[in-house]
C-alpha cells in the first residue's frame, strides 16, 4: 500500500522537515516500502505466541553489586580547588 504525496507532505510537517521534489519522490518510494514490509508483518498470524522482550532468552547481563573500600577522603580531596570540610566546594549555581 503505498503512501500518498499527500500523506508525505503531512507527515513533512508534522516532522518539521523541509523536502525539495527530488527528496520528495525518492521519500515517497522509501516510505512506501516501509509500509509494505510493515503490512507483510501484520499478516502473520502470531496467535498463541506468547509475547517477549527479547528474540532470544537473556541471561542477566549485570555484574553483582560488590561492597569496596573506596580511598580515604584525605587523598581524594588533595588537590581540590576548594574544599567545605569532607566535601568538594563548588560554585553555587543558584541565588
Amino acid at each position: 500500500m503505498p503512501i500518498s504525496r499527500h500523506e508525505l507532505e503531512h507527515l513533512c510537517r508534522l516532522a518539521h522537515i523541509a523536502l525539495d521534489e527530488s527528496e520528495m519522490v525518492d521519500m515517497l518510494g522509501q516510505i512506501s516500502t516501509v509500509v509494505d514490509h510493515v503490512s507483510r508483518l501484520q499478516s502473520v498470524d502470531t496467535e498463541g505466541i506468547e509475547p517477549t522482550a527479547y528474540a532470544v532468552p537473556i541471561d542477566s547481563v549485570v555484574r553483582d553489586d560488590d561492597t569496596e573500600l573506596s580511598w580515604p577522603t584525605e587523598a581524594v580531596l588533595t588537590n581540590a580547588p576548594r574544599r567545605y570540610g569532607d566535601f568538594f566546594e563548588v560554585q553555587s549555581i543558584f541565588e
